[in-house]
């Protein structure tokens, strides 16, 4: 069976962004960098910036020019759909739209006129510890857990060096968050993908950052490893 071979991972570096909506500052003078194959995890109180930050990364928000760089290239200066398919993202609700697992996870590289094969699709069940009979299924049947490990099989499907993650386990139960979990940290170990993953889960941070930034109020009040950021702070 052939499986699809990720493309090398990849660097994200923020510098010096600022990021205005109406009058209110969102992000303010926000630097920070993931090194490539790094899980970066972006934690703070609700309503600091991190998903703002993130939509920033591949231009769901558009970012001030010379602020954001993949692959040391401004991201303003790459071709939307090109960046997009270079650093997927996942949120916290899978977007699955009506239709069948494999429609679902044929979509992007369909944007690009190519279709996915047999073994193809099967490889990427499998990247995300489902059985290739969900294939045939319809999204509505699926559980939470379910149609989250297919919205991520539909961003590897594009062969992504990087993935944005908000919060893709907080609407989960506790199992089902541990088993997206650790698909991705072996996706990551197997692929060598770069992960930027906003989390409230102060443990989750200690379990699987390699580095930790810590917003407030839309700036970066702290960057470090989990231990030096987190230290004895308590999950909220």
């Amino acid at each position: 069976m052939h499986t699809p071979v990720s493309n090398p991972s990849t660097s994200i570096e923020i510098v010096h962004l600022t990021l205005m909506r109406a009058t209110r500052t969102v992000l303010d003078d926000v630097s920070l960098q993931a090194e490539p194959g790094a899980i970066v995890c972006l934690v703070g109180p609700s309503g600091s910036g991190k998903s703002s930050l993130l939509r920033c990364i591949n231009r769901l928000t558009e970012p001030p020019l010379g602020t954001v760089f993949v692959e040391e290239e401004d991201v303003v200066n790459k071709e939307v759909v090109e960046l997009r398919r270079h650093v997927g993202m996942v949120f916290q609700k899978p977007a699955l739209f009506p239709g069948t697992v494999a429609e679902n996870i044929g979509y992007g590289p369909a944007l690009r006129e190519k279709t996915l094969s047999a073994d193809e699709l099967q490889a990427l069940m499998m990247q995300t510890d489902l059985t290739p009979d969900y294939l045939d299924r319809p999204t509505g049947e699926l559980s939470g857990g379910e149609q989250q490990r297919v919205a991520l099989a539909r961003s590897l499907a594009t062969q992504p060096r990087a993935l944005l993650l908000d919060e893709p386990t907080s609407a989960l139960d506790a199992v089902s968050a541990r088993h997206i979990e650790s698909t991705l940290l072996k996706l990551r170990r197997e692929l060598g993908m770069t992960l930027v993953w906003v989390t409230h889960d102060i443990e989750q941070a200690r379990r699987i950052a390699d580095r930790v930034v810590l917003l407030d109020k839309g700036s970066v009040a702290d960057f470090g490893t989990p231990q030096q950021v987190l230290g004895n702070l308590a999950s909220e």
